[in-house]
């Protein structure tokens, strides 16, 4: 009969025992919750800077080759643009104008000309970069999804 009794004692301790503990892990329950939830946030944070700098690392690389691109392409214009406005002030030698006026007539219908096709790839180039998207989709996409997961854990 002693076994009995010890059993029915240890099992009523173990039950009391398993009441205390989940009352008293309650708290540790949330706790934890709140830990996995700044462990969530701090790896969503990480993505958020990793995809930031290879969007940063993108573009720099791309204003770096348009920068060096530019500075050749202004030698090379510089050069076509001198050729091309003497030969237009020939044009204007040929109708009785003066040498000078010949010249600055030149340059002035070679600059605008120019002036006028640069003015339109810098339209075209600032339409193409303002359609690009600058928000981190990857990152967007893990806080929707951990949002919702939140929601159906809560």
């Amino acid at each position: 009969m002693a076994a009995p009794k010890t059993s029915l004692t240890t099992n009523g301790r173990a039950d009391e025992l398993a009441t205390r503990t989940d009352a008293e892990s309650l708290p540790g329950l949330f706790s934890r919750l709140g830990d996995d939830v700044m462990d969530l946030f701090n790896s969503q944070l990480a993505l958020f800077k990793v995809e930031i700098k290879e969007e940063a690392s993108a573009y720099a690389r791309g204003v770096t080759m348009i920068a060096v691109g530019a500075v050749i392409a202004v030698v090379g214009f510089a050069l076509l643009n001198v050729a091309i406005a003497f030969a237009v002030s020939t044009l204007f030698a040929q109708a009785n104008f003066s040498q000078p006026a010949s010249y600055a007539l030149g340059f002035v219908v070679t600059g605008v000309f120019y002036l006028l096709v640069g003015g339109v790839v810098v339209l075209l180039m600032k339409n193409r970069l303002a359609k690009q998207e600058l928000v981190p989709q990857r990152t967007v996409a893990e806080l929707r999804k951990d949002k919702q997961w939140l929601k159906n854990e809560l």
